[in-house]
């Protein structure tokens, strides 16, 4: 049986990095910003042609830090949304399974416990652009959507909220079951149990101080970000 190709963009990226060491099989793909440009159509299109995977998993996105999203709405747009959206009108043309990583930041955060069936609303620009490379996702129906709460292990901040409820899982416990997901369509909410963020962050970094994210960022800042990962749970546990 032949192995199926799989390409994933932001190759040298933070998560793709951490999955590089735990799969690093002949049949995946990582390729650089210079072999595949998310803003250039015929640059992916010329990628896609050479390997002709299987699989799409596009983890390739302007994230950190938050408030470049508020200060160059440019880049964010150019990144996140025109590029999803060149990689969704590529997969589509090819019949490539697309997998696109979103954020658990598009849910409203106001009330916790968000299933993939809730209404969303984005709660800052971040957000916004990863919403945006939603919508042409979904308009593809040979993909999947991963609402995900991830960061690196250990904590890497100095600082952590004490107020704030979501769904923090590291990098490693992420990319070993990712596998078990491509061939999963619609969205699935990915992250780890529900818990305050300085508790989360104190188990791998002693030296964390907890911050209060309401007196920081004031009163309308969603306190409770967490998501329902029953789903997730269930296929990863088979």
């Amino acid at each position: 049986m032949k192995q199926k190709k799989i390409v994933m963009t932001g190759g040298s990226g933070r998560f793709a990095q951490v999955f590089k060491k735990i799969r690093n099989k002949e049949n995946f793909f990582y390729p650089s910003k210079k072999a595949l440009n998310l803003r250039n159509l015929n640059s992916i299109e010329k990628y896609i042609k050479k390997i002709q995977p299987d699989y799409l998993i596009h983890c390739a996105a302007l994230s950190r830090p938050m408030d470049i999203h508020e200060k160059n709405i440019e880049e964010s747009i150019s990144t996140n949304i025109i590029g999803t959206s060149n990689i969704v009108k590529v997969c589509s043309k090819k019949n490539i399974k697309l997998i696109y990583f979103s954020t658990n930041y598009v849910y409203p955060g106001t009330k916790g416990n968000y299933s993939e069936e809730d209404p969303v609303l984005p709660i800052n620009n971040y957000a916004l652009s990863k919403m945006g490379g939603e919508c042409a996702v979904q308009m593809y129906k040979n993909s999947l959507i991963l609402r995900i709460c991830m960061t690196e292990k250990p904590f890497i901040h100095k600082k952590a909220f004490n107020d704030v409820v979501t769904n923090f899982m590291y990098h490693e416990d992420f990319a070993k079951n990712l596998l078990k997901l491509l061939d999963k369509k619609g969205i699935i909410n990915v992250g780890g149990p529900s818990q305050i963020i300085y508790n989360f962050a104190r188990k791998t970094n002693l030296k964390v101080k907890g911050v209060s994210a309401k007196k920081i960022l004031g009163k309308k800042f969603p306190l409770k970000q967490s998501m329902n990962i029953n789903k997730y749970s269930k296929i990863v546990k088979k």
